[in-house]
């Protein structure tokens, strides 16, 4: 992905720049001084609860709308298919580090068609999702419904075996706001319901936790990245306010103008780059 090339080049820089630093160190004082690493076990742990909270919240809300689907509740279904799934793209991070539950879980056709696979090989949230609001119908999706559930189940099971290093968190950080920015703002991600802005909004709060856990590191070491991150944040947020639809959710991607996705889009380029920041303060 772009953006883990973006994080390695700074991650190097960084390091280019310390490695200068310390020689220059080493001729004028033997020996040299070296900072101690900072111990993030704390923020570590608080992320991997997150991440399992969230994973919880998804069996439960997956576990109804699998009952809408096979109950042929359509309307049902397409209430719960978006608030479901943002407990899944707030931890995806944590998600993506399993190959082959990931694509169950969440592929879309493209994504598919890409790797050179078919129809036959599509499974999860998005082919329901296609059953929902093309076909309108649940039929004929209900194994599709019960594999997702089983996948799910699977899912949170194997997040407790992940072992959570601060590498993999800021790298999410960093994906989970490239995936708005190329997905999610144009529209390609929930191409038949037009439910996007769910999708954005949890991106958003999945790399916001993790800013927020990292926030009083972070601010031992650069106060003024941390100053810039909250207030990148509470732009974009707010600017996503103005698209809620006042029932607790966002109004269709559909709805939103050339404008409107435009400020969205900058909001999302000016945070991508403190945002990156991250992993430099925090060698």
């Amino acid at each position: 992905m772009k953006s883990h090339a973006l994080l390695a080049s700074l991650l190097a820089t960084g390091l280019i720049l310390s490695g200068c630093g310390s020689d220059k160190v080493a001729t004028e004082k033997e020996p040299a001084e070296t900072a101690a690493p900072t111990d993030l076990q704390q923020e570590t742990d608080a992320y991997k609860q997150f991440a399992l909270e969230q994973m919880d919240q998804f069996v439960v809300e997956t576990e109804k709308f699998v009952s809408a689907v096979k109950e042929g509740r359509i309307d049902d279904a397409k209430a719960i298919y978006p608030l479901a799934r943002m407990y899944f793209e707030r931890s995806e991070p944590i998600a993506e580090s399993f190959g082959d539950l990931d694509p169950r879980i969440d592929a879309r056709l493209a994504d598919l068609e890409d790797e050179g696979q078919g129809e036959e090989e599509w499974s999860g949230y998005h082919k329901i999702e296609y059953g929902l609001w093309v076909d309108n119908t649940t039929k004929g999706y209900e194994d599709v419904a019960d594999q997702l559930l089983k996948d799910a189940k699977e899912l949170r099971a194997r997040v407790e075996t992940v072992e959570v290093g601060a590498d993999l968190m800021i790298t999410g950080a960093v994906d989970l706001l490239n995936e708005v920015s190329t997905s999610k703002i144009t529209g390609e991600e929930e191409i038949f319901s037009h439910t996007d802005l769910y999708d954005f909004k949890a991106n958003v709060e999945g790399a916001e936790e993790i800013f927020h856990i990292f926030e009083a590191v972070i601010k031992q070491k650069d106060a003024q990245l941390a100053t810039d991150l909250t207030n990148k944040f509470s732009t974009l947020n707010g600017l996503l306010a103005k698209h809620e639809d006042g029932k607790g959710g966002y109004i269709s991607y559909e709805e939103l103008t050339k404008e409107d996705t435009k400020q969205l889009a900058d909001a999302v380029n000016q945070l991508g780059e403190p945002l990156s920041m991250m992993g430099i303060v925090m060698e």
